[in-house]
């Protein structure tokens, strides 16, 4: 068996079933495409479920792949064990009704004993134990000797997922010798110890399961095998976990080399050692997938994983952002199989370096305020309100909150901070409604008979087309009358649908004997398109033929915002950097708005900058061409796509005489001069480095021109100006007088609470020639104590201060020690602690400056009558 790295186990892979007529296909994006039921791609097979299930047809019966997977429900364990890993690669090839365990099983023991040269006496195989027809295929046909055949029940050796296609499995197991066993007599494929371990498990997906146990044969069975990728290296390097084998090593290198300490030295930093290397590996992929952080869905699994990383790089010594630095390593291992990394890598380690760094802006606060909240928690539980607390003022995502308390030996209330988390989720729904349409695409309508619409609306506004089925009340109907809602499918249509940003077209589908309106149109997987609107006129049935007619103006305003797209994100990677990526955008007749990557808000001048370099491409009357290469010729030519999407082998690409380049499926104007002009009207954050802008085009600034006129001399007239171009000079002085009464209203702000804090403030005695002064504020909150403790600060005292909020039955303290006070033995922090403690409370803080809580303001007299004698206390 010879050593083999994990980047040419990967080549050899795929190259052996390339050699079995497979197409090799890349990694799909760890985002799903049209897969809602999970945030990240978790198995190999996941992106190929629609060829499963007949959504959508394969591009080959036969496929093979190596996939990028996430996984993190088992987060808190990695690091802790050497087993635990989020990111991992799969191996795995597909049958999609063509071959079936003849071929699957011939061909794994073919790549183990001759491609990878693995001998046959320390392979064992498992089969399920009814699946006799496996057990002789393997014995006599494949040549594994019977005694290192194992048979398992169900729950281990049967592959199902609820109703639907499921099957048999066999798995393929490695034996690594004695030396790695428990020493049992009994020792065998199955025990518990690390001597057999599983590499490759093939599915044999012949069943369909009715959802009542109840299991029928399929007509064209699949296969779907999966075997990790980490773990065939582990076998071929001999050794004992992913953390040690070549790729990831070298990692682990690189974040010695920064911290500077060794590996396998200390335990606990050994932990830190593993969740840094695991969670930059997966961190720098879903980045370089176009995922962001943010505190939901996909984004908060990174922001999770990568303050996991950060925490634990405190934890080992290192005190600066280094994860940016680390995450050139793994690209570098990496650049072979997904060069997309190279070619992102600066964006990538941009994301993380701004991750991080906003992290530390925060970390020290926040660890500082956990600890506070750890010591005045009761019986061990830190409440939820808490959790909360730091999770939405510092960025301390739960599942941290949760590692640092449990090291702390206590826990979390999760359940109270999960209802709080939900509260705030609905307040933010019920401010933003997603106003996404509830439609039947979803829904079990089916039309798996039918082939993919012929779309025509490039070249065509009209075209003859014939009804191939209609939709209603979510069912197939063979016809549909005046005032009904329906769908329909056409064998050919000019109206584009909703897909890339852009939204569907609207149009007329008719006929003598009807008259169909159409108000979107969107497709599904097998790109059928789907016409929804209304039966106007008439009846329509399945079989008729007709004419389907776009909205000729609004398409071709739809037109000028797309192609205004192409030339802003153009315009943008110019103005501003080539760091900027598409991450979404809008089309519609009314507004072009999009979103790409960016760091900070654009300034007047980059905005100007833009707006000119869009509008000098649209005066120079550029022709728009486009044309349908393959994906490996429009990368060539240096075709942009947006970020993460998945494209298949033919694209298309539009062309603006050179200036911009893109893969694309909409609709474009012939020239940049159709476009008139271009203005932009917003500029806005979508999410933590994202920006948005808004713009328009065409009529469409016409009417932006007027809309702004219009405000302009409606506020003119309100401020009382008859000239619009004295407006500046009328606000200005307007905003100056506002500005020097409120500076009037401030001072005598400012003097009344001086002259209240006068007959506030108490001297209760004198300790070490230090003065003890104490004030009740009354109604006041930790900001107005702070600033009542600014004025009364001085050299030779001790200053306490109380405030309450009866509403909730609280009370605050804060504390403040001049120079002479802390020479002499004054600590802010521990005065406030002590003081607190009589009104039910706990805090403490900096010698010179200390806040504290407490849960009982009837206490607040009692607490500031012992600051004399706690003072006298702490200072000895």
């Amino acid at each position: 068996m010879k050593w083999t790295g994990l980047n040419e186990i990967r080549e050899k892979y795929l190259s052996f079933f390339e050699s079995k007529e497979h197409l090799r296909l890349g990694s799909f994006s760890l985002v799903p495409q049209g897969d809602k039921s999970i945030l990240l791609i978790n198995a190999g097979m996941t992106p190929m479920k629609k060829y499963f299930t007949g959504e959508a047809t394969p591009p080959s019966k036969r496929v093979t792949t190596c996939q990028k997977c996430i996984r993190t429900p088992d987060i808190e364990n990695v690091g802790k064990t050497a087993r635990h890993g989020t990111y991992f690669e799969m191996l795995g090839n597909f049958s999609f009704g063509d071959y079936f365990k003849r071929e699957a099983t011939a061909w794994a023991w073919e790549f183990f004993t001759k491609v990878m040269e693995i001998p046959a006496e320390l392979l064992y195989v498992s089969v399920y134990l009814e699946d006799d027809e496996a057990y002789d295929i393997w014995t006599k046909e494949v040549g594994v000797d019977p005694s290192h055949m194992v048979r398992f029940g169900k729950e281990d050796n049967f592959w199902e997922h609820g109703a639907g296609p499921c099957g048999p499995c066999s798995e393929i197991y490695f034996d690594r010798g004695p030396s790695k066993g428990c020493g049992k007599p009994d020792c065998k494929v199955g025990c518990e110890c690390d001597r057999f371990i599983e590499v490759w498990n093939l599915v044999f997906t012949q069943f369909e399961n009715d959802g009542n146990g109840n299991y029928t044969r399929l007509k064209n069975p699949n296969i779907d095998t999966g075997m990790g990728l980490e773990r065939l290296a582990c076998v071929m390097q001999d050794v004992d976990n992913l953390f040690e084998v070549d790729t990831v090593r070298n990692i682990m290198k690189h974040i010695i080399e920064i911290s500077g300490i060794e590996y396998h030295k200390d335990a606990k930093k050994d932990i830190s050692l593993r969740v840094i290397t695991d969670h930059i590996r997966s961190t720098t992929f879903m980045v370089g997938d176009g995922v962001l952080p943010s505190n939901s869905g996909r984004g908060y699994v990174l922001r999770r994983l990568l303050r996991r990383a950060a925490r634990h790089g405190r934890l080992i010594g290192i005190d600066h952002p280094f994860l940016a630095e680390v995450c050139e390593t793994v690209i570098k291992e990496n650049a072979n199989a997904y060069p997309e990394l190279t070619e992102k890598q600066e964006y990538i380690k941009k994301i993380i370096a701004m991750e991080e760094q906003s992290f530390y802006k925060t970390i020290d606060s926040g660890l500082g305020l956990l600890n506070e909240m750890m010591a005045s928690s009761e019986n061990g539980v830190l409440s939820g309100e808490d959790a909360f607390k730091l999770q939405d003022t510092f960025g301390f995502p739960i599942d941290l909150t949760k590692e640092i308390v449990s090291e702390n030996n206590m826990t979390v209330d999760e359940e109270k901070f999960r209802l709080l988390v939900e509260e705030a989720r609905m307040k933010a729904k019920s401010v933003k409604r997603d106003g996404a349409e509830t439609d039947w695409r979803n829904s079990d309508v089916s039309f798996n008979d039918l082939k993919k619409t012929v779309f025509e609306g490039y070249t065509k506004r009209t075209t003859e087309s014939k009804v191939l089925a209609i939709v209603c009340d979510g069912e197939r109907k063979d016809e549909a009358s005046a005032g009904d809602e329906a769908t329909l499918v056409l064998d050919t249509t000019v109206l584009y649908a909703e897909g890339g940003g852009q939204v569907g077209d609207t149009g007329v589908i008719s006929a003598d004997g009807f008259e169909f309106t159409v108000s979107n149109t969107t497709k599904n997987n097998n790109g059928i398109f789907l016409h929804k609107g209304v039966v106007s006129k008439g009846s329509v049935a399945v079989g008729d033929c007709c004419v389907s007619a776009v909205d000729a103006s609004r398409r071709e305003a739809i037109k000028r915002n797309h192609t205004a797209a192409h030339l802003l994100q153009a315009a943008l990677r110019k103005v501003l950097g080539t760091h900027v990526e598409q991450a979404g955008q809008l089309v519609n007749d009314s507004i072009v708005r999009f979103d790409f990557t960016h760091f900070s808000a654009l300034t007047k001048d980059e905005l100007t900058a833009i707006e000119n370099e869009v509008n000098t491409v649209i005066f120079a009357s550029l022709p728009v061409s486009s044309e349908e290469k393959t994906l490996a010729e429009a990368k060539a030519m240096g075709a942009m796509a947006l970020f993460g999407e998945k494209s298949g082998e033919t694209v298309r690409v539009v062309d603006a005489a050179g200036y911009s380049l893109e893969l694309c499926g909409g609709t474009h104007a012939a020239n940049t001069g159709n476009l008139g002009i271009f203005k932009i009207t917003a500029e806005s954050s979508v999410a933590s480095g994202v920006r948005r802008i808004e713009a328009v085009t065409g009529f469409n600034v016409l009417k932006n021109i007027n809309d702004t006129l219009a405000l302009v001399y409606e506020t003119a007239a309100a401020l009382k100006c008859g000239n619009i171009n004295a407006l500046p000079e009328k606000a200005a002085a307007l905003s100056a007088e506002l500005k020097n009464k409120d500076k009037e209203i401030e001072k005598l702000k400012a003097e009344a609470a001086k002259a209240k804090a006068g007959e506030l403030f108490k001297e209760l005695g004198v300790v070490k020639g230090i003065k003890v002064i104490t004030a009740d504020m009354g109604e006041a909150d930790a900001n107005a104590l702070r600033t009542m403790l600014d004025s009364a600060k001085r050299d030779d005292a001790v200053v306490i201060v109380a405030g309450k909020n009866s509403e909730k039955g609280t009370c605050s303290f804060a504390c403040a020690c001049g120079k002479n006070a802390i020479a002499n033995g004054a600590h802010a922090g521990n005065i406030v602690r002590e003081t607190a403690k009589i009104a039910g409370g706990a805090g403490g803080g900096k010698p010179d400056s200390a806040m504290a809580g407490g849960k009982d303001i009837t206490k607040i007299n009692d607490a500031l009558a012992a600051a004399l004698s706690i003072v006298t206390a702490v200072m000895g």
